[in-house]
């Protein structure tokens, strides 16, 4: 579990976050959602710790971020897988290599050991043996987004990061990442935390769900709970289409 207290961080003096408090859930998707604007990156890149915050606590199963020795810094990184929001994958790397890149950073096993641990996670993702050799250039947008998560998770990280998961991703292949990401943390009882702006996905996966607006923590529930609140902000931004307005309205 990741929980943040009160926390506020400013740029330049203008206060992007504002005594912002929540608790992120582990085996559970939780999902940071807002408009462009409001904070919700700021957020993640601040519990991820490349914000120092202003103000408040960040806690990692009770550890205050805030307050480690860089050695503890480093040694929580390795609990900490990152799915990025491009895939971010080596282009001068095979798909098996891709994966197997974090292992040869801070596993201290075999290389067969490693090999053997890259190839579950690509595997784990559904991914065919026949691509394991191929560059990312040579694979489907979809297929790099697996590629991706074989890695965030290849290390067995206590806590995984997304950032806009399905992003550049056609709404089927999105559906199928969504599925995977909420089946890895249920399986491996992950602390997940997703920064998205994809109403599909709040709808689909969202167990746990942060709306960010104006810099504060305007509302906090699950995806069921979301058709019945009484936050016009909220309603604006996740109604905002006709085809979820009728939605919301089948639900209400």
């Amino acid at each position: 579990m990741i929980e943040v207290k009160n926390i506020d961080k400013s740029f330049d003096g203008n206060h992007v976050l504002k005594n912002v408090s929540a608790v992120f859930d582990n085996g559970k998707t939780n999902m940071i959602i807002g408009a462009s604007g409001s904070g919700k990156t700021v957020l993640m890149k601040s519990v991820i710790g490349l914000h120092r915050i202003d103000n408040g606590r960040i806690e990692y199963d009770g550890r205050n971020l805030p307050d480690m020795r860089m050695s503890d810094v480093r040694l929580l990184r390795r609990e900490v897988g990152m799915l990025f929001q491009g895939s971010a994958l080596f282009d001068s790397l095979s798909v098996l290599e891709n994966v197997i890149y974090p292992l040869e950073m801070f596993a201290k096993t075999t290389k067969e050991e490693m090999v053997e641990r890259a190839r579950f996670c690509l595997q784990h993702v559904d991914l065919k043996e026949k691509s394991y050799n191929l560059a990312p250039s040579e694979i489907s947008g979809g297929m790099q987004k697996r590629v991706a998560i074989a890695r965030a998770i290849a290390l067995q990280p206590k806590y995984l990061f997304c950032d806009e998961p399905n992003s550049g991703l056609d709404p089927q292949t999105s559906l199928i990442i969504d599925q995977l990401i909420h089946e890895i943390t249920r399986e491996f009882d992950i602390t997940t935390i997703i920064n998205s702006h994809d109403m599909n996905s709040v709808m689909e996966i969202g167990e746990n769900i942060i709306f960010i607006n104006k810099g504060e923590k305007a509302w906090q529930g699950s995806k069921e709970d979301i058709f019945h609140v009484d936050n016009e902000d909220l309603n604006n931004f996740v109604f905002a289409s006709e085809l979820y307005k009728k939605v919301k309205k089948a639900n209400s």
